[in-house]
């Protein structure tokens, strides 16, 4: 066995369940302080949409707020580095941001692919 845990079993499972808490609290901290400075929809504030939409317009809204995010990290870092008077900290934060969107949106499709990969490995 290597030194290095494997994902499988009880503990396994138990760290990636703490690191799944770790981005969520992560996530909610960024978005009340985008909110706060009138940065976040709505709409998508709680993570949750308040129309009864279907899955697939639920998960566009998500890929354009998070494609949204990292356009906006983009701007804010190429205003930086043109020299603008824009500060680190905001250009760190939102840079911060928009990788927090991508991984968790990464981590959802990993478990959409699994989830279809278990369903097709079903038996009739």
């Amino acid at each position: 066995m290597s030194g290095i845990g494997g994902v499988g079993g009880p503990m396994g499972v138990d760290r990636v369940l703490a690191l799944r808490a770790q981005i969520l609290e992560k996530n909610q901290a960024l978005q009340r302080a985008g909110a706060s400075a009138g940065a976040a929809p709505a709409n998508v504030s709680n993570g949750v949409s308040n129309d009864k939409g279907s899955f697939a317009s639920t998960m566009q809204e998500v890929l354009n707020g998070v494609n949204a995010a990292q356009a906006k990290a983009g701007d804010i870092s190429a205003a930086y580095e043109r020299g603008e008077n824009v500060d680190i900290a905001k250009v760190m934060l939102a840079r911060q941001a928009a990788s927090i969107g991508f991984e968790a949106t990464l981590q959802v499709r990993n478990k959409l692919l699994s989830a279809y990969k278990d369903i097709m490995s079903m038996p009739v």
